[in-house]
């Protein structure tokens, strides 16, 4: 969701103490494929407000290019609900601080692909960088993949029957603003870019929910998307780019007369698709989602969402088309060298407009994500941050201004023992960080010096 637009109340803080789970509670996972995972333990260190300078709305994508760090925030092009946007810019440096310190004013605005006349094949709507891959086939290090979130209308991507792509605008739901304006509906691509970022070209997609699948009046009263896929974090291992996004949209068609809200939660949370990172380069058509026993699903098709991840309806857990369904959202993953894990920070919706004030984190340490079931092999969230009156969305981990990290040019994607937290308190329109997170493996947690 790549809105920020709140106002609201004031700070608290949170003390740091060391958290740990064992085994995740079984009402969280299947009784037939338990996630039965010892977790790292982790603390948060309260530290000096670190502000971000610019806007940021997305995942923080992020790159080193030889000696230089660079990172992509921000939103590109047309928008009919909230105007159209050329915020999508970027900054460099020598290291993680110098570059979140650069001013607004030094960012750096790349050449990125005209949004195409409606009706035209091209780039549609408006798109936020999410996760840049970096060519390792490219000794220069400057050919980039950009995964971009791309959020269209019925206005700007009306139905075309004969790709069967767009919206039609009938029972369309409203969206977020107080004005009576329409829902977006989010999609996923894929750009390139061969000289470090200076300029971009639009691959296609990645991922899509195509009209059947949007859930309109009079179920959907959430005020936020009308179904479809966005929000990503995507991550490389072997010959794949895996990537964690959220689901928004019913599991099947959608049909007034039969719908199900147990139904559309059931299809929900946060899923995971892949693509040989050979079809980068033409990406549609070739991404493939989870469906429950391997990456079988098209790239438009219905997968199903990380079971351990999801919030049970009896536990407040709800579908994203009603205004107080709860489910976790946002995922922003890394692989910790210090923990050898992946680890996941989410958000959580609690309300209508997608507030929520609490920040989740879950591990996984399974390194070949395309081994077996290993993608969903995630433990089940644990509350890391919990901030009461604020709205916090796009949690991340990001490295520390430390020889370690500099000399292992640590990204938001890989990290080691401390790493330092950001997210944006979205009532504020602020991305900064209060705390650095320090892991440690449970078996060092227990039995300390």
């Amino acid at each position: 969701m790549t809105h920020s637009r709140f106002s609201i109340f004031l700070l608290s803080g949170l003390a740091f103490c060391w958290i740990s789970c064992g085994s995740p509670q079984s009402d969280l996972a299947t009784n037939e494929d338990p996630v039965n995972l010892q977790n790292p333990q982790f603390r948060l260190i309260e530290t000096d407000t670190f502000h971000f300078n610019n806007f940021v709305d997305c995942n923080m994508a992020e790159v080193w290019v030889g000696d230089t760090l660079r990172i992509f925030p921000g939103k590109y092009g047309e928008d009919p609900v909230w105007g159209f946007a050329n915020d999508l810019k970027f900054a460099s440096g020598a290291n993680a601080d110098e570059v979140f310190s650069t001013p607004a004013e030094e960012y750096i605005a790349p050449t990125l692909p005209k949004n195409a006349a409606v009706g035209q094949p091209g780039l549609h709507g408006a798109v936020w960088f999410e996760t840049v891959y970096q060519d390792q086939r490219d000794p220069t290090g400057r050919t980039l993949y950009a995964i971009y979130h791309n959020e269209n209308y019925p206005e700007t991507l009306p139905f075309n029957e004969e790709t069967g792509e767009g919206y039609i605008d009938k029972d369309w739901p409203l969206g977020l603003t107080e004005r009576i304006t329409p829902a977006a509906v989010p999609r996923i691509g894929v750009m390139k870019s061969t000289d470090g970022g200076w300029n971009w070209e639009n691959k296609g997609l990645f991922l899509e929910d195509n009209q059947d699948r949007m859930i309109l009046k009079p179920h959907n009263t959430s005020k936020t998307f009308a179904g479809g896929v966005g929000d990503p974090s995507a991550v490389a291992v072997g010959e794949y780019l895996y990537l964690f996004y959220g689901e928004y949209g019913y599991p099947g068609e959608y049909d007034p007369a039969t719908y199900s809200p147990e139904t559309e939660w059931s299809g929900q949370c946060i899923s995971i698709a892949r693509i040989k990172i050979s079809d980068l380069d033409d990406p549609q058509g070739k991404g493939m989602r989870w469906d429950g026993n391997g990456f079988n699903a098209a790239w438009d098709g219905i997968g199903k969402p990380v079971k351990s991840l999801q919030i049970p309806m009896e536990s407040g857990g709800g579908p994203a088309s009603s205004p107080a369904g709860g489910f976790h959202w946002g995922p922003s993953v890394s692989w910790n060298t210090h923990l050898e894990s992946w680890v996941m920070l989410m958000g959580k919706v609690e309300g209508q407009s997608w507030f929520g004030d609490e920040i989740y984190i879950s591990f996984n340490p399974h390194k070949d994500l395309g081994d077996g079931d290993n993608s969903q092999a995630w433990s089940t969230p644990q509350l890391l941050l919990k901030k009461p009156g604020h709205v916090l969305w796009y949690p991340s981990l990001q490295p520390l201004n430390s020889p370690e990290d500099i000399a292992a040019k640590n990204t938001s994607l890989r990290l080691g023992k401390k790493a330092r937290l950001f997210f944006k308190y979205s009532d504020l329109g602020k991305y900064m960080s209060e705390y650095i997170i320090e892991f440690e493996k449970p078996e060092a947690a227990k039995n300390p010096l």
